[in-house]
């Protein structure tokens, strides 16, 4: 086990590319929910920065095919200088948003500091949806529906490249967990550009165990791991605070399994907790579940191992 970085944690309250308001608020219900205090009691270092400064959301109708995408592309500079700096200083940023498509921001910044520390970038993204959309295909504009297409180099001129390369991921290096809700052509981009999804089907017919030891399988010491955890990843009847709630999805005690499973390779190295919408929750529930997930994810567990 590597000794763990100091924790950063970085608030990006906006909801500029959600369906739904609300999810601004993500950042300060995990403070409510006790995510500082919960990591020191496990003795970690943890240093709160504060919420990152954006453009308000506009609530405009798409134009040609994408819905505020000059304030997203805003929120995620500000997303990527923050990561970046903290990445720098050697500490381990947790990235708390807000909508989902401040991942392009954040992995971003983690995919250049890899390419420099010659480490090889890892991505679980935990999800309802594969978010591979693009302005040509999707159906509502929303930009928290594209944020992987972006970093495998698809989406957007103005939210791609940013790692330095045209695409920040390669398929290969990206992992989909609990997915169950995909629209008619993303379909075809995931055949086509051969990524590995592993659906609530999957999930069902192998077990949890069995799929996260599929997607581990490769880590290593020379593996950066990148966990992009959104709340919606989880069935809505525990996790009720989403924007995008479906049914159907991971249980909490297979949520837990699969970020203890992470915690044991000892090679996470960034985190995005996304997609909480205080103003759909049922007395933060979904914050203080993710506070939980947060700290299995940085080793607590209920037996020393």
């Amino acid at each position: 086990m590597r000794p763990m970085k100091n924790i950063s944690l970085i608030g990006a309250p906006t909801d500029v590319g959600a369906s739904v308001r609300g999810a601004g608020m993500g950042p300060d219900a995990l403070r409510v929910a006790g995510l500082v205090e919960a990591l020191r009691a496990q003795h970690l270092q943890v240093q709160d920065l504060g919420n990152l400064a954006g453009p308000p959301n506009p609530w405009a109708v798409p134009s040609g095919g994408l819905r505020h995408l000059d304030e997203v592309v805003a929120w995620n500079r500000a997303v990527f200088d923050a990561v970046a700096a903290v990445l720098a200083a050697g500490d381990f940023p947790l990235l708390m948003g807000g909508d989902h498509s401040v991942a392009i921001g954040s992995i971003s910044a983690v995919a250049r500091h890899c390419r420099q520390e010659r480490k090889h970038l890892r991505v679980l993204w935990f999800d309802a949806h594969t978010d591979i959309n693009t302005e040509a295909i999707s159906p509502s504009g929303n930009l928290h529906g594209m944020p992987v297409a972006c970093l495998l180099g698809h989406g957007p001129q103005a939210l791609v490249g940013w790692s330095g390369e045209r695409a920040a991921l390669r398929p290969e290096d990206t992992d989909f967990i609990g997915i169950r809700s995909v629209d008619a052509h993303e379909k075809e981009a995931i055949r086509r550009l051969g990524l590995q999804v592993f659906d609530m089907r999957h999930i069902d017919e192998h077990g949890m165990r069995n799929t996260m030891t599929e997607a581990l399988h490769d880590v290593d010491e020379g593996t950066h791991l990148h966990v992009s955890f959104d709340l919606d990843c989880l069935d809505p009847t525990d996790a009720p605070g989403v924007g995008t709630g479906v049914r159907g999805g991971p249980t909490y005690r297979e949520m837990q399994l699969c970020m203890e499973m992470i915690a044991d390779t000892g090679s996470l190295g960034s985190l995005d907790v996304v997609e909480i919408n205080p103003a759909l929750d049922v007395r933060n529930r979904t914050a203080e579940l993710a506070v939980e997930f947060v700290q299995s994810l940085f080793g607590a567990s209920t037996l020393a191992r």
